[in-house]
């Protein structure tokens, strides 16, 4: 492990987590002007087994490949290869079925265009045809009109952007990654883990199910398959924030609601049903383009670091993704969230200690951040997956820490 002496107390913070019992395996790297300030991981990888947390350790990071995937769209964008103003159907001439003619590739990005829900329950075996689960999508109408308002596209989001991504290049969003980001760079980090990283990849524990609902300084969510703060998906449709004991009244109600908007679309596919659940190597290979990267902390802390560095987009390009687009009530999530062209922003559901932070969080507490005026690249992975209700607070002290560290 390494430490620079200027962010001890970052390694105090993560310490002190295992010493209270809050983790099982963990790892958190950060990267200051393109250096490794922080390399750190401990813990079992198994709990079943006790293998131990290496070096080399990847997690299943859940919806931090959102931003991976996004910046795969727009590394196309900077050749000319897609107009991200332009409608999707340009490109998948399809999509345009049943009003969905002026949907942008934007809309896409941002959570716009009314697609949060895979209508028709799919076995999850079928998911590995990526193409036919876009090709249903591009079959539906959508829930609201395009461009009027966002909702957290928990997992459709995936199969959408990937879409636009395969019908532009003829490859899918992971042989991307692997050829133009992951292998140029020497990243730890697969949207979809080869046969040979699936064996050391830490093995994921489910988050106690907690019998009530309250509100945090992480903010809040409801239990079921998918919900965890911060930035992973929550509530059902709602109209902002209100007061805490309405929101969390409509959340609880959301969360025993299986036709509650937030329950479809977290529910389809349905990975808790295969044995062992984001643990099984269906899913770990499957590279789904919204929830489907394996990564050690070092490696996703390195794709940010080279970011910010602009080692993979141009940093005009970057400051114009990272511009916040869409920002307050969400149609799937409670709490207000905030988005670029794919990377979230700082907002209750993104919380970060500065403004020009950005990046993505997935379920269960794992995050991957840039931060550009502090040329940051930092990431958090872990296997005790986060109390839906409370949130991950482990991610989010360590990632203050290192702020306070500057």
């Amino acid at each position: 492990m390494h430490c620079d002496p200027r962010f001890s107390r970052v390694r105090e913070v993560f310490e002190r987590h295992f010493a209270d019992g809050e983790e099982l395996g963990a790892a958190f790297a950060v990267y200051q002007d393109g250096e490794l300030v922080v390399d750190l991981w401990d813990g079992v990888a198994d709990r079943h087994t006790g293998r131990p947390w290496e070096r080399d350790t990847p997690a299943f990071a859940y919806s931090c490949t959102k931003a991976v995937t996004a910046t795969v769209l727009l590394q196309l964008a900077e050749r000319g290869l897609v107009d991200v103003s332009a409608p999707v159907a340009e490109v998948w001439p399809e999509f345009a079925a049943r009003g969905k003619a002026a949907v942008t590739v934007e809309h896409l990005l941002t959570h716009q265009s009314g697609l949060p829900v895979l209508e028709e329950p799919v076995p999850v075996e079928a998911f590995e045809d990526q193409a036919a689960i876009a090709a249903r999508l591009a079959g539906q109408e959508p829930l609201w009109e395009p461009g009027t308002a966002h909702g957290y596209h928990a997992l459709t989001y995936g199969f959408l952007v990937g879409e636009v991504v395969r019908r532009v290049t003829g490859k899918s969003v992971g042989e991307l990654v692997a050829a133009e980001i992951a292998g140029p760079l020497g990243l730890e980090l697969w949207v979809g883990a080869p046969d040979d990283v699936i064996p050391r990849t830490a093995r994921l524990k489910a988050a106690e199910r907690p019998q009530a609902l309250k509100v945090t300084e992480a903010g809040a969510a409801p239990t079921g398959e998918g919900a965890a703060t911060p930035g992973a998906a929550g509530g059902a449709g709602g109209t902002g924030q209100g007061r805490p004991e309405d929101l969390v009244a409509a959340m609880t109600r959301a969360a025993l609601d299986p036709q509650s908007l937030m329950n479809r679309a977290l529910g389809n596919p349905a990975m808790h049903r295969l044995q062992g659940g984001a643990n099984n190597p269906v899913i770990l290979r499957a590279g789904w383009p919204a929830a489907g990267l394996v990564t050690t902390a070092r490696g996703l802390a390195g794709f940010y670091r080279s970011l910010a560095a602009g080692d993979i987009l141009r940093p005009e390009t970057l400051r114009e993704a990272t511009r916040t687009r869409v920002n307050g009530p969400d149609r799937v999530l409670l709490l207000d969230t905030a988005f670029g062209l794919g990377y979230m922003r700082p907002s209750l559901t993104f919380l970060m200690p500065s403004g020009s932070a950005f990046g993505h969080s997935g379920m269960g507490g794992s995050i991957g951040l840039g931060d550009p005026e502090r040329g940051l690249g930092i990431a958090y992975v872990m296997n005790r997956m986060a109390n839906a209700l409370s949130g991950n607070l482990r991610g989010i002290r360590l990632v203050e820490a290192v702020y306070q560290s500057l």
